[in-house]
């Protein structure tokens, strides 16, 4: 099906739009069309993928497991299942090119994108200059295009559950986030970030569009918003509780 590209134009205009400081667009993540449906009855302006989800549902692990083409078949199903912006997370790229990946999310008819700095082939963080670079290309493609794609660009220092927001870490964060703004990127995502001081820091560094994930430790969303977060999602998390009240039913029936 041919993307209509003056609705996916409006579709780009209203996510980039929706990012406000201290009015946060929330993202409620889904991983199929039947869950994005959902997502938009519960009255959510934009539909965001989860990687997580999406793999889940398709049989693989999460990390840029499950094959690419598989990964972009389900978002394009969500995104011609909903009348409203969808942003695809979109890991870290899948080996693309900027143009292959820029082409693929034009295909989909992805309002934005999420892209993160993990190194899934070598383990630890991509080079922030390289990985800015390649943000920066990924850009260029799409103006190219003359395609408005919001890029919301994760930065996974804090991601090992096992660090603390150090000082070090909380540079290392701000450092990639400064980066990753002049590359092109719409809002930045320190995925994991959720001490209250830590976060003002890296708010006050930045003054950007930054987004939070909604992680239990993380401060509440009216609080986030008082911060003047632009953007709260729940990536898998979601997705998981959905599995477990889906065991938790199928005991019941097991048992009945």
């Amino acid at each position: 099906m041919a993307i209509d590209r003056a609705l996916l134009d409006q579709r780009c205009s209203l996510l980039r739009a929706l990012h406000v400081p201290g009015t946060p667009l929330v993202l409620a993540n889904a991983w199929d069309a039947a869950s994005a449906r959902a997502v938009v009855a519960a009255g959510f302006p934009v539909v965001a993928t989860t990687s997580g989800g999406v793999a889940a549902t398709l049989g693989y692990d999460d990390g840029q497991d499950a094959p690419v083409d598989e990964m972009y078949a389900a978002a394009a199903r969500i995104a011609r299942s909903v009348d409203v912006p969808v942003t695809v997370d979109s890991e870290a790229g899948y080996r693309l090119e900027p143009e292959a990946l820029v082409e693929r999310l034009l295909e989909v008819g992805a309002a934005g994108c999420n892209l993160e700095d993990t190194d899934h082939a070598g383990g630890g963080l991509l080079d922030v200059r390289e990985h800015a670079q390649w943000l920066s290309d990924v850009r260029r493609a799409a103006i190219a295009r003359d395609y408005g794609l919001v890029i919301n660009a994760r930065i996974d220092v804090f991601i090992r559950q096992e660090q603390q927001e150090t000082p070090a870490l909380l540079d290392d964060a701000i450092t990639r986030a400064r980066e990753y703004i002049d590359a092109g990127a719409d809002c930045v995502f320190p995925i994991l970030l959720h001490d209250v001081d830590v976060i003002t820091a890296f708010l006050d560094a930045v003054h950007f569009p930054v987004n939070i994930f909604a992680v239990p430790a993380a401060p509440s969303n009216a609080t986030l918003a008082k911060m003047g977060v632009a953007r709260i999602s729940y990536g898998s998390s979601i997705h998981r509780q959905s599995m477990r009240d889906l065991g938790a039913h199928l005991k019941e029936i097991a048992t009945a």
